[in-house]
Protein backbone atom coordinates (compact mmCIF):
# COMPACT_ATOMS: atom_id res chain seq x y z
CA UNK A 1 0.00 0.00 0.00
CA UNK A 2 1.41 3.37 -1.03
CA UNK A 3 0.42 6.54 0.82
CA UNK A 4 1.07 9.88 -0.88
CA UNK A 5 1.71 12.79 1.49
CA UNK A 6 0.46 16.28 0.67
CA UNK A 7 3.53 18.40 1.36
CA UNK A 8 2.08 21.88 0.81
CA UNK A 9 2.03 22.27 4.61
CA UNK A 10 5.85 22.18 4.54
CA UNK A 11 6.00 25.49 2.67
CA UNK A 12 8.80 27.55 4.18
CA UNK A 13 6.44 30.41 5.04
CA UNK A 14 4.54 28.07 7.39
CA UNK A 15 7.63 26.94 9.30
CA UNK A 16 6.53 28.28 12.69
CA UNK A 17 2.93 27.08 12.57
CA UNK A 18 1.54 24.05 14.37
CA UNK A 19 0.48 22.17 11.25
CA UNK A 20 4.04 22.37 9.91
CA UNK A 21 5.40 20.92 13.16
CA UNK A 22 2.75 18.19 13.00
CA UNK A 23 3.66 17.20 9.45
CA UNK A 24 7.40 17.37 10.05
CA UNK A 25 7.24 15.04 13.05
CA UNK A 26 4.86 12.58 11.39
CA UNK A 27 7.10 12.35 8.34
CA UNK A 28 10.06 11.50 10.54
CA UNK A 29 8.05 8.73 12.20
CA UNK A 30 6.58 7.53 8.88
CA UNK A 31 10.14 6.90 7.70
CA UNK A 32 10.76 4.71 10.73
CA UNK A 33 7.51 2.82 10.19
CA UNK A 34 8.26 2.23 6.49
CA UNK A 35 11.57 0.54 7.25
CA UNK A 36 9.85 -1.90 9.61
CA UNK A 37 6.49 -2.51 7.90
CA UNK A 38 6.65 -4.03 4.39
CA UNK A 39 2.90 -3.51 3.96
CA UNK A 40 3.15 0.27 3.73
CA UNK A 41 5.26 2.76 1.79
CA UNK A 42 5.14 6.53 1.47
CA UNK A 43 5.66 9.08 -1.26
CA UNK A 44 6.41 12.70 -0.42
CA UNK A 45 6.13 15.31 -3.16
CA UNK A 46 8.69 18.04 -3.63
CA UNK A 47 9.56 20.67 -6.22
CA UNK A 48 12.87 22.39 -6.86
CA UNK A 49 10.95 25.50 -7.92
CA UNK A 50 8.93 25.69 -4.69
CA UNK A 51 10.00 27.27 -1.39
CA UNK A 52 9.13 24.07 0.40
CA UNK A 53 11.12 22.22 3.06
CA UNK A 54 10.21 18.87 1.52
CA UNK A 55 13.19 19.62 -0.71
CA UNK A 56 15.46 18.99 2.30
CA UNK A 57 14.02 15.58 3.19
CA UNK A 58 15.95 12.50 2.06
CA UNK A 59 14.44 9.29 0.69
CA UNK A 60 14.74 6.04 2.61
CA UNK A 61 13.61 2.46 2.37
CA UNK A 62 9.86 2.52 1.82
CA UNK A 63 9.92 6.32 1.67
CA UNK A 64 10.31 7.85 -1.79
CA UNK A 65 10.33 11.41 -3.07
CA UNK A 66 8.53 12.48 -6.22
CA UNK A 67 9.15 15.72 -8.09
CA UNK A 68 5.93 17.55 -8.97
CA UNK A 69 5.73 20.90 -10.76
CA UNK A 70 2.20 21.35 -9.41
CA UNK A 71 3.55 21.88 -5.88
CA UNK A 72 5.11 25.20 -6.95
CA UNK A 73 1.64 26.54 -7.78
CA UNK A 74 -0.29 26.62 -4.49
CA UNK A 75 -3.75 27.14 -5.92
CA UNK A 76 -3.40 24.53 -8.65
CA UNK A 77 -1.99 22.07 -6.12
CA UNK A 78 -4.97 22.54 -3.81
CA UNK A 79 -7.53 22.36 -6.62
CA UNK A 80 -6.38 19.07 -8.10
CA UNK A 81 -2.63 19.03 -8.63
CA UNK A 82 -2.04 16.81 -5.61
CA UNK A 83 -4.57 14.30 -6.93
CA UNK A 84 -2.88 14.19 -10.33
CA UNK A 85 0.52 13.78 -8.70
CA UNK A 86 -0.77 10.96 -6.50
CA UNK A 87 -2.31 9.18 -9.49
CA UNK A 88 0.99 9.42 -11.37
CA UNK A 89 2.86 7.59 -8.61
CA UNK A 90 0.04 5.01 -8.30
CA UNK A 91 -0.76 5.92 -4.71
CA UNK A 92 -3.56 4.09 -2.92
CA UNK A 93 -4.35 7.01 -0.65
CA UNK A 94 -3.49 10.68 -0.09
CA UNK A 95 -2.81 11.83 3.45
CA UNK A 96 -3.16 15.57 3.89
CA UNK A 97 -1.89 16.99 7.20
CA UNK A 98 -4.39 19.85 6.79
CA UNK A 99 -7.77 20.48 5.15
CA UNK A 100 -6.29 22.77 2.50
CA UNK A 101 -7.03 20.69 -0.57
CA UNK A 102 -10.12 19.59 -2.45
CA UNK A 103 -10.46 15.82 -1.89
CA UNK A 104 -11.68 15.03 -5.40
CA UNK A 105 -10.19 12.59 -7.88
CA UNK A 106 -9.41 8.91 -8.31
CA UNK A 107 -7.24 8.63 -5.21
CA UNK A 108 -9.14 8.81 -1.89
CA UNK A 109 -8.07 11.37 0.71
CA UNK A 110 -7.74 11.18 4.47
CA UNK A 111 -7.12 14.61 5.95
CA UNK A 112 -6.24 16.00 9.35
CA UNK A 113 -8.53 18.81 10.48
CA UNK A 114 -6.97 20.32 13.57
CA UNK A 115 -9.76 22.78 14.41
CA UNK A 116 -12.52 24.87 12.89
CA UNK A 117 -10.93 28.29 13.47
CA UNK A 118 -12.32 29.83 10.23
CA UNK A 119 -15.84 29.33 11.62
CA UNK A 120 -15.41 29.86 15.35
CA UNK A 121 -12.75 32.59 15.33
CA UNK A 122 -11.97 33.96 11.85
CA UNK A 123 -9.20 36.54 11.84
CA UNK A 124 -8.47 37.01 8.14
CA UNK A 125 -10.23 39.03 5.47
CA UNK A 126 -13.72 38.08 4.39
CA UNK A 127 -12.37 36.67 1.13
CA UNK A 128 -9.72 34.51 2.81
CA UNK A 129 -12.18 33.33 5.47
CA UNK A 130 -14.68 32.32 2.80
CA UNK A 131 -12.00 30.31 1.01
CA UNK A 132 -10.91 28.63 4.26
CA UNK A 133 -14.49 27.71 5.12
CA UNK A 134 -15.09 26.33 1.64
CA UNK A 135 -12.01 24.10 1.82
CA UNK A 136 -12.99 22.98 5.32
CA UNK A 137 -16.52 22.12 4.17
CA UNK A 138 -15.19 20.14 1.20
CA UNK A 139 -12.74 18.25 3.41
CA UNK A 140 -15.52 17.33 5.83
CA UNK A 141 -17.90 16.32 3.06
CA UNK A 142 -15.65 14.45 0.63
CA UNK A 143 -12.67 13.06 2.55
CA UNK A 144 -12.65 9.31 3.03
CA UNK A 145 -11.98 9.88 6.72
CA UNK A 146 -10.95 12.69 9.07
CA UNK A 147 -8.27 12.71 11.74
CA UNK A 148 -8.49 15.38 14.39
CA UNK A 149 -6.38 16.15 17.43
CA UNK A 150 -8.79 16.50 20.36
CA UNK A 151 -12.27 15.53 21.46
CA UNK A 152 -13.10 19.24 21.45
CA UNK A 153 -12.30 19.53 17.73
CA UNK A 154 -14.24 16.33 17.06
CA UNK A 155 -17.34 17.80 18.72
CA UNK A 156 -16.92 21.02 16.72
CA UNK A 157 -16.76 19.09 13.45
CA UNK A 158 -19.87 17.09 14.32
CA UNK A 159 -21.80 20.14 15.52
CA UNK A 160 -20.87 22.61 12.80
CA UNK A 161 -20.53 20.37 9.74
CA UNK A 162 -22.64 17.38 10.72
CA UNK A 163 -19.74 14.98 10.20
CA UNK A 164 -20.73 11.47 11.36
CA UNK A 165 -18.87 10.37 14.47
CA UNK A 166 -17.80 7.19 12.67
CA UNK A 167 -15.87 9.26 10.11
CA UNK A 168 -13.68 11.02 12.71
CA UNK A 169 -10.72 9.59 14.61
CA UNK A 170 -9.02 11.49 17.43
CA UNK A 171 -5.23 11.18 17.45
CA UNK A 172 -3.39 13.49 19.83
CA UNK A 173 -0.45 15.61 18.78
CA UNK A 174 2.81 15.43 20.73
CA UNK A 175 6.11 17.24 21.29
CA UNK A 176 9.74 16.65 20.43
CA UNK A 177 11.09 15.24 23.68
CA UNK A 178 14.68 15.53 22.47
CA UNK A 179 14.25 19.32 22.67
CA UNK A 180 11.34 19.97 25.02
CA UNK A 181 12.23 18.20 28.26
CA UNK A 182 13.06 19.02 31.86
CA UNK A 183 16.83 18.83 31.53
CA UNK A 184 18.52 22.10 32.57
CA UNK A 185 19.00 24.65 29.78
CA UNK A 186 22.48 25.05 28.36
CA UNK A 187 23.98 27.81 30.50
CA UNK A 188 26.06 29.44 27.76
CA UNK A 189 23.21 29.43 25.23
CA UNK A 190 20.80 30.81 27.83
CA UNK A 191 23.18 33.59 28.86
CA UNK A 192 23.71 34.58 25.23
CA UNK A 193 19.97 34.66 24.50
CA UNK A 194 19.16 36.62 27.64
CA UNK A 195 21.90 39.12 26.85
CA UNK A 196 20.61 39.56 23.29
CA UNK A 197 17.05 40.12 24.51
CA UNK A 198 18.13 42.17 27.55
CA UNK A 199 16.45 39.74 29.95
CA UNK A 200 17.84 40.49 33.40
CA UNK A 201 14.68 39.83 35.45
CA UNK A 202 12.50 36.76 35.94
CA UNK A 203 9.94 36.50 33.15
CA UNK A 204 6.52 35.20 32.20
CA UNK A 205 6.43 33.28 28.95
CA UNK A 206 4.22 32.73 25.93
CA UNK A 207 5.28 31.25 22.59
CA UNK A 208 3.41 31.02 19.32
CA UNK A 209 2.62 33.06 16.23
CA UNK A 210 1.55 36.61 17.16
CA UNK A 211 -2.08 36.77 16.01
CA UNK A 212 -5.52 37.65 17.43
CA UNK A 213 -6.65 34.16 18.47
CA UNK A 214 -3.81 33.93 20.97
CA UNK A 215 -5.46 36.70 23.06
CA UNK A 216 -2.15 38.43 23.69
CA UNK A 217 -3.52 41.96 24.03
CA UNK A 218 -5.48 40.84 27.09
CA UNK A 219 -2.42 39.00 28.38
CA UNK A 220 -0.40 42.23 28.22
CA UNK A 221 -3.19 44.10 30.00
CA UNK A 222 -3.43 41.40 32.69
CA UNK A 223 0.33 41.42 33.17
CA UNK A 224 0.39 45.17 33.74
CA UNK A 225 -2.67 45.01 35.99
CA UNK A 226 -0.94 42.34 38.08
CA UNK A 227 2.18 44.48 38.48
CA UNK A 228 0.13 47.53 39.43
CA UNK A 229 -1.59 45.54 42.18
CA UNK A 230 1.48 43.85 43.61
CA UNK A 231 4.61 46.01 44.05
CA UNK A 232 6.55 42.94 45.21
CA UNK A 233 6.39 41.39 41.74
CA UNK A 234 9.03 42.49 39.27
CA UNK A 235 9.19 40.49 36.05
CA UNK A 236 9.16 40.82 32.28
CA UNK A 237 6.68 39.29 29.86
CA UNK A 238 8.25 37.47 26.91
CA UNK A 239 6.16 36.86 23.78
CA UNK A 240 8.21 34.50 21.62
CA UNK A 241 7.32 33.91 18.00
CA UNK A 242 6.99 35.53 14.59
CA UNK A 243 4.50 38.22 13.72
CA UNK A 244 1.58 36.53 12.01
CA UNK A 245 -1.50 38.53 10.97
CA UNK A 246 -3.54 41.39 12.44
CA UNK A 247 -0.83 41.80 15.06
CA UNK A 248 -0.71 45.61 15.07
CA UNK A 249 -2.86 46.06 18.21
CA UNK A 250 -0.78 43.50 20.07
CA UNK A 251 2.49 45.21 19.14
CA UNK A 252 1.04 48.59 20.12
CA UNK A 253 -0.11 47.22 23.49
CA UNK A 254 3.37 45.80 24.06
CA UNK A 255 4.93 49.26 23.84
CA UNK A 256 7.17 49.97 26.81
CA UNK A 257 6.51 53.69 27.05
CA UNK A 258 6.48 56.08 29.99
CA UNK A 259 3.96 55.15 32.66
CA UNK A 260 4.16 51.42 32.04
CA UNK A 261 5.59 49.24 34.78
CA UNK A 262 7.00 46.02 33.43
CA UNK A 263 8.56 45.26 30.08
CA UNK A 264 7.08 43.25 27.20
CA UNK A 265 9.67 41.54 25.00
CA UNK A 266 8.80 40.43 21.45
CA UNK A 267 11.55 38.00 20.43
CA UNK A 268 10.58 37.37 16.82
CA UNK A 269 11.10 33.89 15.33
CA UNK A 270 13.30 31.48 17.31
CA UNK A 271 14.49 28.02 16.35
CA UNK A 272 13.39 25.18 18.61
CA UNK A 273 16.66 24.93 20.49
CA UNK A 274 16.61 28.62 21.44
CA UNK A 275 12.90 28.47 22.16
CA UNK A 276 13.24 25.54 24.55
CA UNK A 277 16.26 27.10 26.24
CA UNK A 278 14.39 30.30 27.08
CA UNK A 279 11.21 28.42 27.97
CA UNK A 280 12.99 26.27 30.55
CA UNK A 281 14.19 29.39 32.38
CA UNK A 282 10.73 31.00 32.58
CA UNK A 283 9.05 31.56 35.94
CA UNK A 284 5.60 30.85 34.52
CA UNK A 285 4.10 29.97 31.13
CA UNK A 286 0.77 31.60 30.29
CA UNK A 287 -1.55 30.33 27.55
CA UNK A 288 -4.52 32.72 27.19
CA UNK A 289 -5.76 31.44 23.80
CA UNK A 290 -9.40 31.90 22.93
CA UNK A 291 -9.54 28.80 20.74
CA UNK A 292 -7.18 25.91 19.97
CA UNK A 293 -7.37 22.47 18.42
CA UNK A 294 -4.57 21.03 20.55
CA UNK A 295 -2.04 23.75 21.57
CA UNK A 296 1.49 22.47 21.11
CA UNK A 297 3.06 25.41 23.02
CA UNK A 298 1.13 24.46 26.16
CA UNK A 299 2.26 20.84 26.01
CA UNK A 300 5.85 21.90 25.26
CA UNK A 301 5.85 24.08 28.39
CA UNK A 302 4.45 21.20 30.44
CA UNK A 303 7.09 18.84 29.04
CA UNK A 304 9.82 21.28 30.09
CA UNK A 305 8.59 21.20 33.66
CA UNK A 306 7.52 24.85 33.61
CA UNK A 307 4.52 25.85 35.73
CA UNK A 308 1.65 26.91 33.48
CA UNK A 309 -1.67 28.71 33.79
CA UNK A 310 -4.05 28.49 30.85
CA UNK A 311 -7.41 29.59 29.54
CA UNK A 312 -10.47 27.59 30.46
CA UNK A 313 -11.45 27.45 26.79
CA UNK A 314 -11.85 24.99 23.89
CA UNK A 315 -9.51 22.00 24.21
CA UNK A 316 -7.07 23.41 26.77
CA UNK A 317 -8.49 21.75 29.92
CA UNK A 318 -8.95 18.49 27.99
CA UNK A 319 -5.43 18.33 26.57
CA UNK A 320 -3.81 19.42 29.84
CA UNK A 321 -5.82 16.82 31.73
CA UNK A 322 -7.28 19.35 34.15
CA UNK A 323 -4.02 19.46 36.14
CA UNK A 324 -3.13 23.14 35.60
CA UNK A 325 -4.73 26.36 36.81
CA UNK A 326 -7.36 27.92 34.59
CA UNK A 327 -8.89 31.36 34.01
CA UNK A 328 -11.60 32.96 31.90
CA UNK A 329 -9.66 34.25 28.84
CA UNK A 330 -12.14 37.10 28.36
CA UNK A 331 -11.45 38.48 31.86
CA UNK A 332 -8.28 40.54 32.28
CA UNK A 333 -8.90 40.68 36.02
CA UNK A 334 -9.23 36.89 36.39
CA UNK A 335 -6.13 36.29 34.27
CA UNK A 336 -4.12 38.71 36.39
CA UNK A 337 -5.34 37.12 39.62
CA UNK A 338 -4.49 33.62 38.39
CA UNK A 339 -0.96 34.61 37.37
CA UNK A 340 -0.35 36.49 40.61
CA UNK A 341 -1.55 33.62 42.81
CA UNK A 342 0.96 31.23 41.21
CA UNK A 343 3.86 33.68 41.12
CA UNK A 344 3.33 34.38 44.84
CA UNK A 345 3.60 30.69 45.75
CA UNK A 346 6.67 28.56 45.11
CA UNK A 347 4.67 25.51 46.25
CA UNK A 348 2.04 26.19 43.59
CA UNK A 349 4.69 26.55 40.88
CA UNK A 350 6.38 23.32 41.94
CA UNK A 351 3.10 21.39 41.96
CA UNK A 352 2.01 22.74 38.57
CA UNK A 353 5.40 21.92 37.06
CA UNK A 354 5.28 18.34 38.35
CA UNK A 355 1.68 17.70 37.34
CA UNK A 356 2.24 19.20 33.89
CA UNK A 357 5.34 17.09 33.33
CA UNK A 358 3.46 13.93 34.31
CA UNK A 359 0.57 14.78 31.97
CA UNK A 360 2.89 15.50 29.03
CA UNK A 361 4.09 11.89 29.12
CA UNK A 362 0.75 10.91 27.57
CA UNK A 363 1.82 12.44 24.24
CA UNK A 364 4.22 10.82 21.78
CA UNK A 365 4.88 11.45 18.08
CA UNK A 366 5.63 7.75 17.67
CA UNK A 367 2.21 6.84 19.03
CA UNK A 368 0.60 9.57 16.93
CA UNK A 369 2.23 8.25 13.74
CA UNK A 370 1.38 4.60 14.47
CA UNK A 371 -2.27 5.42 15.15
CA UNK A 372 -2.37 7.58 12.02
CA UNK A 373 -0.94 4.82 9.82
CA UNK A 374 -3.45 2.35 11.24
CA UNK A 375 -6.27 4.68 10.16
CA UNK A 376 -4.73 5.22 6.71
CA UNK A 377 -4.43 1.48 6.16
CA UNK A 378 -8.13 1.02 6.90
CA UNK A 379 -9.15 3.57 4.29
CA UNK A 380 -6.74 2.91 1.42
CA UNK A 381 -8.36 1.76 -1.79
CA UNK A 382 -8.07 -1.92 -2.65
Amino acid sequence: MKIAIDSLVLSSRLRYQGTYVYAQNLIREFKRIATADPEVSFCLFHSASAANDANDIKPDRGFELSESWWLSRDRLWRLGGVNLAASRVRADLIFSPTSNLLPFGAVPVVCAIHDVTPVIMPSHSRQVTLLQRSMLWAACRYSQAIITVSECSKRDLMRIYGVPESKISVVSNAFDDAIFNDSPPDAARLASLQERLHLVKPYLWHHGVIQPRKNLKRLIEAYRLMLSRNPNLDCDLVLAGPLGWHYQEIVAAAGNGVGHRGRVVLTGPLDDADLACLLKAASLAVVPSLYEGFCLPMVEAMACGVAAVVADASCLPEVSGGVLRYFDPSSVDEMATCMESVLDSSDARTALAQLGKQRSAAFSWRRCAEETVSILKRHAKA
